[in-house]
């Protein structure tokens, strides 16, 4: 459970176990739960239950809404201040060195050369393991504003386990040519496609023999407030 120093709108004990649910995902994964993982997690029969409940929570002003996402929930800046707070304790405090990890921070990728080359590596962080429940290889500066609605926004810090599969629907870390960018993976029957979490930026089409590789898969973020 995340602790608020600010006073919440007065909920039911439904709308605040949803709540605490919301503030629990960010502060673990840096994004929302979608409304069927909500449904899944409070025994819901359909996502649908899970929504009735987030509108309510958006009416009393505890949360806003993001039409066109699945993972649409904001929570109150002052909500999300104390999660950033809480995370960063937790990144500060000293640790034995076996619960730590060591992490390297990849700023630009030079076109066709791997993306851990020593060369990319701004600099190192040590980050504790209990933030991930996958354990990430590297950490990749974000840039851009493509997955602004999953809370990805630029100058975060992701997390990013080295594979070259992914399955539908999974944020992935991808080479197209001479960039690296960060989407929503989609395999179709005669493309791929990179969906970004943002209605400014359109989805990229990769077409058969296009120069396409996966590099790796989200499984956390570090709040770019964190660096200030």
């Amino acid at each position: 459970m995340i602790d608020s120093a600010f006073p919440t709108p007065k909920l039911t004990a439904r709308q605040q176990q949803i709540l605490e649910l919301i503030q629990n995902a960010i502060a673990r994964t840096g994004a929302p739960p979608t409304r069927a993982e909500i449904a899944s997690e409070l025994g819901f029969k359909s996502a649908n239950a899970a929504e009735e409940h987030l509108q309510a929570l958006a009416r009393k002003g505890a949360i806003e809404l993001v039409s066109g996402t699945s993972r649409g929930i904001r929570l109150r800046s002052e909500d999300l201040q104390s999660i950033n707070s809480s995370r960063l304790r937790q990144l500060t405090l000293p640790l034995p060195s076996l619960s730590q990890l060591m992490l390297p921070l990849i700023g630009r990728v030079a076109a066709g050369s791997p993306i851990l080359a020593q060369e990319h590596v701004d600099q190192t962080y040590h980050v504790e393991r209990s933030l991930f429940q996958q354990e990430p290889d590297y950490l990749l500066k974000v840039r851009g504003m493509s997955m602004r609605d999953v809370g990805i926004i630029d100058g975060d810090l992701l997390a990013v386990r080295s594979t070259k599969e992914a399955k539908n629907g999974q944020i992935v870390v991808a080479r197209l040519g001479e960039d690296v960018t960060v989407k929503r993976f989609m395999r179709r029957t005669n493309q791929i496609e990179l969906h970004a979490e943002n209605p400014d930026y359109k989805t990229i089409v990769v077409e058969p023999g296009e120069p396409f590789e996966i590099e790796g898969l989200a499984v956390g973020l570090i709040r770019n407030s964190f660096q200030n």
